[in-house]
């Protein structure tokens, strides 16, 4: 079989054309249930002791909403790009696909440096992980959204090198995808830290 004819075969969604491809789909939104479940402590054990600041700098004191609001603009537009890698790899275009996936990982690296920028200012004011409850609370629940950032980035980066050997079969487009939907959850935890975390600890409540 040529080329040409395989690509044809290709169905519309091949991400879930095939059982194993459903089954990956599931078993992806039963950990990304874990994952909230997680993020949801979190949240709530930040939530419970974000006033607890021990004598230490409160959130009013630190943040600042310019930069926690291009790092916000950045990832969203980052989930944009990994949707138009996922229409690229609908379309069979492997070059389009691997093209807007880069642009997700580099943004992703934008990110990351913004956010390690933001703890090193923090760390010279004074933030230190044991300082407060609110210092401990607050890098655990920005680092480990960090955390999953690098590995959305090393993950995609990975399946994004990959491609350029295996390309899009009914085998690979279930990876592809599943990373794109792991890259909108965590764009989507992003989006209540800067509403639960930064939004109401500049506003001082």
């Amino acid at each position: 079989m040529s080329k040409a004819e395989n690509v044809e075969t290709i169905p519309a969604h091949p991400e879930t054309a095939t059982l194993e491809g459903k089954n990956k789909f599931i078993g992806f939104w039963l950990f990304l249930g874990g994952e909230t479940v997680l993020f949801g402590t979190l949240f709530a054990t930040f939530l419970a002791l974000r006033n607890k600041t021990n004598g230490g700098p409160a959130a009013h004191d630190l943040f600042s909403l310019s930069t926690v609001f291009a790092a916000t603009v950045i990832l969203l537009v980052s989930s944009l790009t990994s949707v138009f890698a996922v229409m690229a790899m609908r379309d069979r275009a492997v070059g389009k696909m691997q093209f807007w996936f880069l642009i997700t990982v580099l943004l992703g690296i934008a990110f990351l440096v913004l956010e390690i920028t933001e703890f090193k200012e923090y760390l010279h004011e004074h933030l230190g992980y044991s300082t407060s409850a609110f210092s401990s609370s607050f890098y655990t629940l920005v680092g480990t959204h960090g955390c999953h950032v690098l590995f959305g980035v090393l993950w995609i980066s990975t399946i994004t090198i990959q491609a350029f050997k295996k390309g899009i079969t009914t085998v690979t487009a279930p990876k592809y995808y599943v990373a794109s939907l792991y890259w909108h959850f965590i764009d989507v935890v992003w989006v209540f830290i800067f509403t639960v975390v930064y939004l109401l600890g500049i506003a001082g409540r």
